[in-house]
């Protein structure tokens, strides 16, 4: 089968080595399909496709490996419950290999453009066009499983998608994506990152968020010269490297802030900060307030 650039959320079926078990019908603004995928996959292409693509293991253990076409392997250890979010610009290569014996199944679902551009509009009303949601392998999400699985059994229900929760749902989802993996970038992706080399660098940042930023570590990551590598981060995001790499540790921070009872002092460290002055001086920068009153809003 000749693999096209890209296709649509409702013919990428046709793409996928799974067999079919369950799918929406005629949901609005909502598409999901219920897979039981291979044990092992050599190889197979998926196009890109326009609306966000969420896959969600639901059973099952595998090592998946992607990669830009003729690129690095990117290798993700995956079991239940475990995400995928793909908003490719082009075409990428898969392939995995089921662990234990349990069979493996996946969810797949396509969010609507109408509602997710809605969503990135109340996220971001100053330039809503120039957003994009990230791609992410092998992420937990409660809120999201929350969701999907409500999704998961409206399907075998005897309703089969009642419009007024499926649409609720939709709305939901759209918010949660916009705010939560949604970033600003530039209309224009000439010259930019490509989606999985952009997912390595964010992957490795993020893992070494308590490290000093190195622009060197993460220009190899990325197999770039330092200069190319910081005009095509910027082009790609709206942010240079470093930049991005201090939003991530006031993501972090916040986080830790409402979820956590730990001290700030203990958070400041765990994002890479050893002075609780310079975390404080930072935090407020970039948010507008202290970390203190930011957990007293909170």
């Amino acid at each position: 089968m000749t693999i096209p650039e890209s296709t649509s959320a409702e013919a990428f079926n046709q793409y996928l080595p799974g067999r079919l078990m369950g799918a929406s019908n005629g949901w609005k603004n909502l598409l999901v399909r219920i897979y039981s995928e291979p044990r092992v996959e050599e190889s197979v292409i998926y196009p890109a496709v326009a609306e966000p693509r969420i896959v969600r293991i639901l059973s099952g253990a595998a090592v998946v490996e992607e990669r830009e076409l003729d690129g690095s392997w990117l290798k993700t250890h995956v079991q239940a419950g475990d995400f995928f979010l793909t908003a490719s610009q082009s075409p990428y290569e898969v392939r995995w290999k089921a662990i234990g014996p349990g069979p493996f199944k996946t969810m797949h679902l396509y969010l609507g453009l109408p509602v997710f551009n809605r969503a990135a509009e109340e996220a971001f009303p100053i330039d809503p066009g120039a957003t994009r949601v990230r791609d992410l392998s092998g992420f937990k999400d409660n809120f999201l499983s929350a969701l999907l699985e409500g999704l998961h059994k409206e399907l075998s229900s005897r309703h089969r998608g009642s419009s007024l929760f499926v649409d609720g749902i939709a709305q939901t989802l759209a918010g949660h994506l916009a705010r939560t993996y949604a970033d600003k970038t530039t209309q224009d992706y000439e010259g930019g990152l490509p989606g999985f080399r952009l997912r390595k660098v964010r992957n490795l940042m993020v893992t070494h968020l308590e490290d000093e930023f190195s622009l060197i570590r993460l220009a190899r990551e990325a197999g770039m010269s330092e200069f190319h590598f910081s005009r095509a981060f910027k082009r790609t995001t709206g942010f240079t490297p470093s930049q991005y790499f201090i939003n991530l540790r006031m993501e972090r921070a916040r986080r830790l802030l409402r979820e956590t009872n730990r001290s700030v002092i203990e958070i400041g460290l765990d994002v890479g900060y050893t002075s609780p002055s310079h975390f404080t001086r930072i935090f407020r920068r970039e948010v507008g307030i202290s970390p203190s009153e930011y957990r007293r809003m909170r």
